[in-house]
């Protein structure tokens, strides 16, 4: 049995009718607009504003394109690889010629940005409606490359990455040094600012504490319970030797929590 692309976006819970299939070629300028095109060397926001412009002209691209747009990179031949799934928030501008649209990166297959790679069927054909590329075959999927874990001042995390940190191969590097320590941590929530200040000790570290957080987003805290976490930033604020003092991380955490007011202001009850 072929697995497919169908199989790939269902698991992330998109279903193909809600997508738009676009593959990119590289191209120095294009002919009918006039406009300068991508290549190999195109940073990954002027892939993003290259995007965003399209044909006015219905024939040419879609009066109303779905929510996501799935956007592969020729790679030659049948090959397209994926560069990223982007979110439609509608046309901002129309000119008659062409249209822009407002797109920002989504969540969607983040894990496999430049790892997946379908056999594109159609060679002239650069876009798809979702049903149609949903039948396109999986040729390839490469080996996630290791990430290098920042250090523990340099680390924040938003909610998305916090999650593939806990669960993707070439985070494994991160959840090991997260394992070897206890500490102190901050949550904020970016939407007001409010922020949690917690702390993992004695038995749990701060990779099991973190896990909770990934898997449910209030980690067990009556503080957290009822809040939308997808806005939430967690960052470090201080690490300790798991053979640290209780005592010690506890006087720790309260200079946190009165150093950033978190009992007042915050989302800290005590």
């Amino acid at each position: 049995m072929t697995l497919t692309l169908e199989a790939i976006l269902r698991s992330d819970g998109i279903d193909p009718a809600d997508v738009h299939a676009i593959r990119h070629a590289f191209v120095r300028e294009h002919e009918d607009t006039g406009l300068a095109g991508i290549h190999a060397d195109s940073t990954d926001e002027e892939i993003l504003a290259y995007t965003r412009v399209q044909s006015a002209r219905p024939r040419i691209f879609p009066t109303y394109p779905p929510r996501l747009w799935v956007v592969f990179i020729r790679e030659g031949g049948d090959r397209a690889r994926l560069w990223s799934v982007l979110e439609n928030r509608g046309e901002i501008s129309n000119d008659g010629a062409l249209r822009t649209f407002d797109l920002v990166a989504s969540a969607h297959l983040a894990e496999l940005r430049n790892r997946l790679v379908i056999g594109w069927r159609s060679p002239r054909t650069w876009r798809l409606n979702g049903p149609t590329a949903a039948g396109y075959p999986v040729m390839e999927i490469a080996d996630a490359q290791p990430v290098p874990f920042p250090g523990f001042d340099r680390l924040v995390l938003e909610r998305a990455q916090l999650e593939a940190v806990m669960r993707e191969h070439r985070y494994a590097a991160w959840r090991t040094a997260l394992a070897s320590v206890v500490g102190i941590y901050l949550i904020t929530d970016t939407r007001d600012g409010r922020q949690y200040v917690g702390k993992a000790d004695g038995a749990e570290n701060i990779r099991q504490r973190w896990s909770d957080y990934a898997a449910n987003g209030h980690g067990g805290n009556v503080e957290l319970r009822g809040l939308d976490p997808s806005m939430f930033r967690y960052s470090i604020l201080r690490v300790f030797d798991p053979a640290t003092p209780t005592r010690v991380i506890d006087d720790a955490e309260s200079h946190f929590k009165i150093a950033l007011d978190s009992r007042t202001h915050g989302l800290k009850r005590n």
